[in-house]
This record gives C-alpha cells, sequence and structure tokens, in this order.
C-alpha cells in the first residue's frame, strides 16, 4: 500500500506539471522515477503502462503505450517519441523515433532521429542511424545500421528477418555493420533494403546501396556497393562437428575490432559535433548523457564477448594439436585482450585527427537554428567529406594497433580473402 501510495503522489504532481495521463489508476510509477525528468509539455502517457528507473527521462511530446501497456525502464526519450507498447530497458530514443506494439528494446540500443520499428520488434545492443526504418516480427539484435537521406529514402529491413547473433559454439562475438559510422553520420549514403523472411549470420558487412532480395540468408559480406544479392541454397552435406576449432578465427576478430572502432568513431562524433544540438532540447543533456553511456555499454558488451571467445580459442589450441596454421593467432588474440580493452575503453580522440573538422562543424551550428538532421544534411560537400576522413583515420589507428597485437591473425585482409 505504501508504494501505491508513493506512486499516486507522483502521478499527481506529472498531470499538475501538464502531462496527459488519461486513466491515473492504471500507471505505475517507481518510488526512483524522478518526475523532475518528465515533461509537462505535451506528453501522453496512455492506461496500463509502467514507468521505472531512476535515470529515465521522457521529453516533450513523448507519446508511451498508444496501442498497448508499454514498460519503460531507465530509458532516455527524446522529444516526439512515439513507444506504442511493449517493453523498453536501458535504450536511447532521439527525436521523432518510435516503436509499435510488442516491442522488446533492451539495454545498449540507440534510436537515432526517426528511426522506427513495426510491431514485435526485438532489439538489444543495436543503434539505428536516422530514418533507418524495421518492419514487423524482426530479431535484430546486436547491429548499427546506416544509410539513406530521410523518411521517404531511408535504409529498410523487411518484416520476419532474424539477425542471428549466436553461434553454435554459444559465441556472440557477431556484431554486424550495415554501412557504417564515417559515411552514415553524414546522412547522405543511398539507402540499404535488407528483404523480409530473411536473415543475415553475424558478424557480417553490408555496403550502401546494396538491395538483399527476399528470403536470402547473407553469410558473407557484401562490401560492395549499389548490389542486387539473391541467396545461395546451401546443399544439403553432413560434416564432422569440431567445437570450438574457430577456423574462421581471423574474419571474426577482424569484423569485431572494425565494429568496436565504428562504436569509438561514434563516440567522437556525439562528442564534438552532436552535443550541441543536444542543448538545444529539454533534457537534452540527460539524453546525450544517456547516449554516450549507452556508447560506452556497447564496446564493454563486444569486449567481454571477444574475451570469451579468446578463452576458448586459447583452450582450443591443445583440443586441436593438428590445427597449427591459426594457433599463433589464437595466442596472439588471448595476449592481447588487455590492450584492446584499454584501445577501446578510452574515449578519446587520436592524435593525428585534423582539430579542425569539429570546429568547422560547430561554427556553422552556432549559425543555424536548424534541427540535427537538416544540418548534417545541408553541409558542404567538403566539410562533410572532411568529416567522413576524420572519423575513418579514427578507424584506421584501431585498425592498424589491432594488426601490431596479432600479426598473425593477418586481420582485415582475411576477411577481404574469406568472403
Amino acid at each position: 500500500m505504501e508504494l501505491r501510495i508513493r506512486s499516486y503522489d507522483k502521478i499527481v504532481r506529472l498531470i499538475e506539471k501538464g502531462v496527459d495521463i488519461p486513466n491515473p489508476l492504471t500507471l505505475d510509477i517507481g518510488d526512483e522515477v524522478d518526475t523532475e525528468r518528465i515533461s509537462g509539455n505535451g506528453v501522453i502517457i496512455f492506461p496500463g503502462c509502467r514507468i521505472y528507473g531512476a535515470d529515465t527521462v521522457i521529453s516533450a511530446g513523448a507519446r508511451i503505450g498508444a496501442e498497448g501497456p508499454a514498460t519503460i525502464d531507465d530509458c532516455q526519450i527524446g522529444p516526439g517519441v512515439e513507444l506504442k507498447g511493449g517493453y523498453f530497458n536501458k535504450a536511447v530514443f532521439l527525436e521523432k523515433s518510435g516503436m509499435g506494439l510488442g516491442a522488446h528494446v533492451r539495454e545498449g540500443c540507440i534510436l537515432e532521429e526517426e528511426a522506427s520499428g513495426a510491431h514485435c520488434v526485438g532489439l538489444k545492443q543495436t543503434i539505428l542511424f536516422p530514418f533507418v526504418t524495421l518492419g514487423s516480427l524482426i530479431n535484430f539484435c546486436d547491429c548499427l545500421m546506416a544509410g539513406g537521406t530521410s523518411r521517404k529514402d531511408h535504409s529498410e529491413v523487411g518484416s520476419s528477418y532474424i539477425h542471428f547473433n549466436f553461434t553454435p559454439d554459444g559465441d556472440k562475438t557477431t556484431a554486424s555493420l550495415i554501412g557504417d559510422v564515417p559515411k552514415g553520420v553524414m546522412l547522405n549514403q543511398p539507402p540499404i533494403f535488407l528483404g523480409g523472411q530473411g536473415g543475415m549470420v553475424g558478424p557480417l558487412r553490408v555496403g550502401y546501396g546494396n538491395t538483399v532480395a527476399a528470403g536470402t540468408i547473407l553469410r558473407r559480406d557484401v562490401i560492395e556497393e549499389n548490389k542486387l544479392v539473391f541467396g545461395k541454397a546451401i546443399p544439403g552435406e553432413m560434416f564432422d562437428k569440431r567445437p570450438n576449432s574457430y577456423p574462421s578465427i581471423s574474419r571474426v576478430v577482424g569484423a569485431n575490432i572494425l565494429y568496436m572502432a565504428n562504436l569509438s568513431a561514434l563516440e567522437q562524433w556525439y562528442r564534438h559535433v552532436r552535443k550541441p544540438f543536444f542543448a538545444r532540447q529539454e533534457f537534452g543533456g540527460l539524453v546525450y548523457e544517456g547516449a554516450m553511456e549507452k556508447l560506452s555499454l556497447a564496446k564493454k558488451e563486444r569486449i567481454k564477448r571477444l574475451q570469451a571467445m579468446a578463452e576458448k580459442a586459447m583452450a582450443s589450441v591443445e583440443k586441436y594439436p593438428e590445427n597449427k596454421q591459426s594457433e599463433a593467432g589464437k595466442k596472439e588474440l588471448y595476449a592481447a585482450m588487455d590492450s584492446i580493452r584499454e584501445m577501446f575503453s578510452n574515449c578519446r580522440p587520436d592524435g593525428r585527427t585534423p582539430v579542425d573538422v569539429p570546429a568547422a562543424v560547430a561554427a556553422r551550428a552556432q549559425e543555424s537554428d536548424q534541427k540535427y538532421t537538416d544540418f548534417i544534411k545541408g553541409l558542404p560537400a567538403g566539410i562533410s567529406g572532411m568529416g567522413s576522413q576524420w572519423l575513418e583515420s579514427l578507424i584506421a589507428a584501431h585498425c592498424q594497433e589491432a594488426r601490431r597485437l596479432m600479426p598473425s591473425l593477418n586481420l582485415f585482409e582475411a576477411v577481404k580473402s574469406e568472403k
């Protein structure tokens, strides 16, 4: 009864500040929730919703639970976001992003401006750049997806799509890059389309402008751009199973390093370019902090998964003594994990970063009252090109260091040769 009374008091405070709560008796608000972090400007919380978490933020114009009950737990919700029903935990939703009924969005997710999903979409450790659209009945965990220039020209994932992110050996070193950070943040790349009733076996990379036909299961990188990709049936064969043998360890490690390097580049983009745009919004600073936290958590998740695989790969050296070809690489990976963790744990710009890039963008931002997406799309080609080069240099520095730590793995060259 005491908890219900405290919830009631918070509901009264929200109503007094202007939050529209059509049926207050159906709403549950945790005692830890700070009502000062919930805007009174145009927010609607529909019947049957639950609001939990000390770090929860709900910005102006947000609509929660329009199609069914919604649980919000430690999420940072930007202006005009629509979460129509489902469970949302430790995720960030930027301006006008949204999810349909039955969504299940868990920790480490960032949905940038106007990114969206239809009904029954499952996400975890997923980053969607502006305008990216997911259909219905989708499981799309451990991905970063970019591409497209507007809501009419956006990257899309068709209904009933799966990103296969768990291997038979129990590994989750499977995060996939659909697009990338350096070009994706500029909002000037052609969209990527992943056809429905299909899937990807991570970790993979997909280039901009590619269309993957419906029903296709991708099992290799498609780094080339502007291609139409059809699936290839796998012949019915049977082989001896060799658990934890890791015959493709070079490709997998390379894909993980590249993914983490892109996350680090995105951190720098947020820190040096995006941050002033958050400051213009109510609770923008809190939403920015939430996004930076999610990027940090995303790197920690990838490091944790790579560490687990490194330990099993090291054990496989004795288990498969005949596999001398990959023995040195497995040992190097295991020995390098502390250095890899250190390399990606700090959010710091590379010393060779051209400092005029963020400064040039910041100077233009101060003179503009445009929202973030319009501003970025309006950047002159020279500045956006310099921005992409800056981010690519950060990624290249991480990849170069990884090659130095693990020379026997032939990183990134192995990704090309094993396509």
